[in-house]
């Protein structure tokens, strides 16, 4: 598995199929379900997911908020009175006044070019990142987030061209910290009802954090996938939760975790008997084929992006030719795909 190329994780995906709106009610949307001991597939709904949970399962979530980070301002360049538009996406909060962010037009963000967003809040680009990101310091009045909450937008993927009406659908229903530029999507099926539901059969929660950046944006460009480097992301697992996931391995009950990013933390604190740590920190684990999960059992995730590091992940879980086999299916059956699209359940 040293020589695995990007392209190997392609598939056809017709436009049609990616989701531009969410579905109504969340728990509605379409499910597909593989059976990893012998590869067989139903068709489902994410409702029906409390009859493929059992009594003593433990869902890990995660908890991150998106921040309406996508932004707006003038550049005002050093000696010139000329106001020019540009868009500023937040990413990765640095410290209490610098960010890091992908800049548009990036080219003209010069370290020392000074922007006005409007409503009090100013930045200015201190520092350069890899692949035109930068480092920008926020000047403001009052609460951050109140001010971003004002005049920021939610940092939609491109591939989402329709105009969100309701920006809660882009958040969890039990999102509590805010940080993410990106929504960990498998979560935005649950309903209060379904989760209500899971927890009076006995399926039990854990929750974890890890704050959504620049892997979600960041393309593979390399052939060689081992030569692709992943961005770090911030994560937290607290010891009540680190308890709970540690209680369903040492009983040997299931532990399936919510979407990618609560793979990536899980694994990430993990030791080789699948016992996590109370820490925090960042992580830049990638997890591909010949990979060796040590503590999650089952997969609640959305259909990914062709050579995207999701499908690889995906791919390690189940197998490369599995999971084409899978998507091959998703798309004959026209399940909608990517943020907004339909769920699978991997067992």
């Amino acid at each position: 598995m040293t020589n695995l190329s990007t392209h190997d994780f392609f598939y056809d995906l017709p436009k049609e199929l990616i989701a531009q709106t969410p579905v109504e009610p969340r728990d509605s949307s379409r499910m597909l379900v593989y059976h990893k001991e012998d590869g067989s597939i139903e068709h489902k709904h994410f409702y029906d997911l409390v009859d493929y949970l059992h009594e003593g399962d433990l869902l890990v979530v995660n908890e991150t908020k998106v921040i309406p980070a996508r932004l707006f301002a003038s550049r005002m360049s050093e000696g010139a009175s000329k106001e020019k538009n540009c868009e500023v996406l937040l990413l990765k909060r640095l410290d209490y006044t610098d960010w890091e962010c992908i800049t548009r037009p990036a080219k003209k963000m010069k370290i020392g070019t000074r922007l006005d967003f409007g409503d009090d809040l100013k930045g200015e680009v201190v520092g350069y990142g890899e692949e035109g990101i930068r480092r920008i310091k926020f000047e403001w009045q009052g609460v951050f987030e109140d001010v971003l909450d004002k005049i920021g937008n939610m940092p939609l993927p491109p591939y989402i061209t329709k105009r969100l009406e309701d920006k809660d659908r882009y958040q969890t229903v039990y999102s509590k910290v805010q940080g993410s530029a990106a929504a960990p999507t498998a979560g935005l099926h649950f309903t209060g009802r379904l989760i209500d539901e899971l927890k009076a059969k006995g399926v039990q929660f854990a929750k974890v954090l890890l704050h959504v950046g620049l892997a979600t944006f960041r393309p593979v460009k390399v052939d060689n996938i081992l030569e692709h480097k992943m961005h770090s992301e911030y994560y937290e697992i607290d010891q009540t939760n680190a308890d709970l996931i540690n209680s369903a391995v040492r009983e040997g009950r299931r532990v399936i975790c919510v979407g990618t990013t609560s793979v990536r933390v899980v694994e990430s604190v993990a030791d080789d008997d699948g016992y996590v740590k109370a820490c925090s920190g960042n992580t830049d684990i990638f997890i591909y084929p010949s990979y060796r999960f040590k503590t999650v059992k089952g997969l609640i995730t959305n259909f990914h992006l062709p050579e995207s590091t999701l499908i690889m992940l995906v791919s390690a879980f189940l197998g490369k030719e599995e999971t084409l086999r899978m998507y091959e299916i998703a798309v004959k059956e026209k399940y909608r795909f990517f943020s907004f699209g339909d769920a699978t359940l991997l067992i």
